[in-house]
């Protein structure tokens, strides 16, 4: 199927809406906003508090395009606030699928519908770009921060679940509204944590996650995100998030053989680490052997607790949702008029 047939058929058969996280973009909002693909019936602008003109370009675009809607912050919410913000209008308005657009003009907005196809179809609940198959681009990517991203997305897939996707930085996301909706969007990152945010609580949801390829643009390109602000804000948001999913999945929502393995295993790995250390600290202490009992002991316990949670990652591993949670294929008897449902069309939260 060419873009243009997939394009049209999408455009007829679902209301897709595009929200613009937009802080001080007011350079780079009009190109945006002007390149952006018909299939989108409503578009939602959220002002972040910007200092610059941003809130006054959107605006005047708002009176050029019926499909474009403006939502004010008056203070600074961060990227994850204002996609909130965003999901909640596109949700009152009605919207099938939402996609989250940046202001920057980075994101490649002719793969909007390849995004969006598997949504329409049904085959996915999220998806989300994936830079990590163009290879000539990748090439150009800085060896610190590639090797970054290499680090942060292995960390990532063990926090949320999702072993097969990759990437986790990746902005270019879409979702559908059945399944947003079943998020609590209260409880998402605002800050540059969002998009991991959102997979770990789809995870506990069972939604399916589908990564589309995408180009890289690392030429020039400098990241909104430090590498200070990765080392200071990732580790522990993603330690924290592994705990929640483990414990919420195999001891509130379920009690299977992983979970078994995990409540076994990290005891005895513990109980064995800190009998070995406290015996082998007072013996060498005092300039004695260790009893071979002792020594056996404390390997045993190390050698079981680990083999344990050894196969209760293999079984995690196999625990990947693949059975789409959301209502089927989307389709409309009548298209949606391309105009927007949310008034008034400056809403101020």
């Amino acid at each position: 199927m060419t873009v243009t047939r997939l394009l049209l058929r999408t455009r007829a058969a679902a209301h897709i809406a595009a929200v613009v996280p937009a802080y001080n973009v007011a350079r780079e909002l009009p190109e945006v906003l002007r390149a952006m693909p018909a299939l989108f019936t409503t578009i939602i602008v959220v002002d972040d508090a910007s200092s610059d003109d941003t809130a006054a370009v959107a605006e005047h675009y708002s009176q050029i395009d019926p499909r474009v809607v403006v939502v004010r912050h008056e203070k600074n919410r961060g990227v994850g606030g204002a996609m909130i913000s965003g999901f909640k209008h596109a949700i009152d308005a009605g919207a099938d699928v939402v996609v989250k657009i940046d202001g920057d003009g980075q994101m490649p907005l002719w793969l909007v519908p390849e995004l969006v196809q598997p949504l329409i179809d049904g085959t996915a609940d999220y998806t989300k770009g994936n830079r990590f198959r163009d290879f000539q681009a990748i090439r150009a990517m800085p060896l610190v921060r590639r090797l970054g991203n290499v680090i942060l997305s292995f960390l990532t897939k063990a926090a949320t679940g999702y072993w097969n996707a990759f990437d986790p930085a990746n902005g270019f996301l879409a979702i559908r509204c059945d399944v947003l909706s079943q998020i609590p969007l209260d409880k998402i990152d605002r800050g540059y944590f969002f998009e991991t945010s959102m997979l770990s609580h789809l995870y506990l949801l069972g939604a399916v996650v589908k990564e589309i390829p995408m180009p890289a643009r690392y030429a020039g390109e400098t990241s909104s995100l430090s590498i200070a602000q990765v080392l200071h804000q990732f580790p522990p948001r993603l330690f924290w998030s592994l705990v929640r999913r483990l414990t919420m999945k195999n001891f509130v929502y379920d009690f299977n053989l992983e979970s078994f393995h995990l409540a076994t295993g990290l005891p005895l790995l513990l109980a064995g680490l800190v009998y070995g250390g406290y015996h082998w600290w007072w013996y060498t202490s005092r300039g004695l052997a260790a009893p071979v009992g002792t020594v056996v002991l404390s390997a045993l316990l190390i050698t079981l607790g680990t083999q344990l949670l050894i196969s209760a990652v293999n079984l995690d591993l196999q625990a990947i949702p693949r059975e789409p949670i959301n209502t089927g294929p989307i389709v409309r008897e009548d298209a949606r008029p391309q105009t927007s449902e949310l008034s008034p069309r400056t809403p101020s939260t």
